[in-house]
């Protein structure tokens, strides 16, 4: 730790002399950049030591204050690997009734798989029946921004789910320490009771065991896990000298050993809607 603290102390030392001679523009982007390297700092500690699944700080550099959040992805629901019954859980736990849910659910795995065999796609003719000038993708939604185009999919109910889905965290289960509360309420066989015991008692649980965090939820539970995904959502809340402020949000992937990049940026986003951004939990990737 103390080797990240001094490799920042010099990130930033070297950040501000060329930030001050930049442009807004440059300094906006100069400053988010900062967030998700030394993010990257934080989250690239040895392989002996457990990688943290969320975290904050905050750091000054040429009179802008920057505050940064990041959560791995397993927070959320992985719009291509969450099985039907997730999926529906979480249109319920936004305000779909049972029956809708199911299926919108059903669109959603609809639209990422692949087409039959038999010929006789159904799904194809729905879209065209609709009148739409696209097809589903029938392949795994490539951004989240996807589930827009799905079909009869209501704009409310999208919106609603948009801060509780991803597609880049390689997982089906989510960590249900870390997750949204309407993400574990999609688990599947969850109850209110359940959803609000285990709330209650969730910021005691221990975060290094499994067995007792599941024991907590009423036992064996499908689609639950504590681990965390490689793949983390950096949000900034940036403060120019002037008060002017700018909240951008990258995704971005930690390597895997021998890669000589320490992360990849599979997403970003140069601002966000506060009142749509759910918790901390798209420039194309490097």
């Amino acid at each position: 730790m103390a080797a990240l603290v001094i490799v920042a102390s010099v990130y930033i030392g070297q950040s501000a002399r060329a930030l001050s001679t930049l442009d807004a523009a440059a300094q906006w982007e100069m400053l988010s950049s900062a967030g998700v390297e030394l993010t990257a700092y934080q989250l690239s500690g040895p392989a002996t030591v457990r990688r943290p699944s969320h975290g904050q700080f905050a750091f000054r550099l040429a009179n802008a204050t920057v505050r940064v959040e990041y959560m791995s992805e397993s927070a959320r629901i992985n719009l291509n690997m969450a099985p039907a019954s997730m999926l529906s859980g979480l249109f319920r736990a936004v305000g779909a009734s049972t029956e809708a849910a199911d299926i919108y659910a059903m669109r959603v795995v609809a639209w990422r798989s692949a087409p039959k065999s038999d010929g006789q796609d159904t799904e194809l003719a729905s879209y065209r029946a609709a009148g739409l000038p696209y097809v589903p993708r029938q392949a795994p939604f490539s951004s989240s921004d996807e589930l827009w185009l799905v079909l009869d999919l209501p704009t409310a109910l999208v919106e609603r789910i948009m801060a509780f889905v991803t597609v880049y965290s390689g997982m089906a289960e989510i960590n249900v320490l870390d997750a949204a509360p309407e993400v574990v309420a999609a688990l599947p066989n969850m109850t209110s009771a359940k959803l609000e015991a285990f709330l209650n008692q969730r910021a005691e649980l221990p975060r290094d065991n499994p067995e007792f965090v599941i024991g907590a939820l009423g036992g064996r539970q499908p689609g639950a896990t504590i681990s965390a995904s490689n793949a983390y959502r950096v949000r900034m809340h940036i403060t120019l000298q002037d008060g002017r402020q700018r909240m951008p949000e990258a995704v971005i992937q930690m390597s895997e050993p021998g890669d000589p990049k320490a992360f990849h940026v599979l997403a970003w986003t140069d601002e966000i809607d506060p009142e749509r951004a759910g918790r901390p939990r798209p420039r194309e990737g490097k």
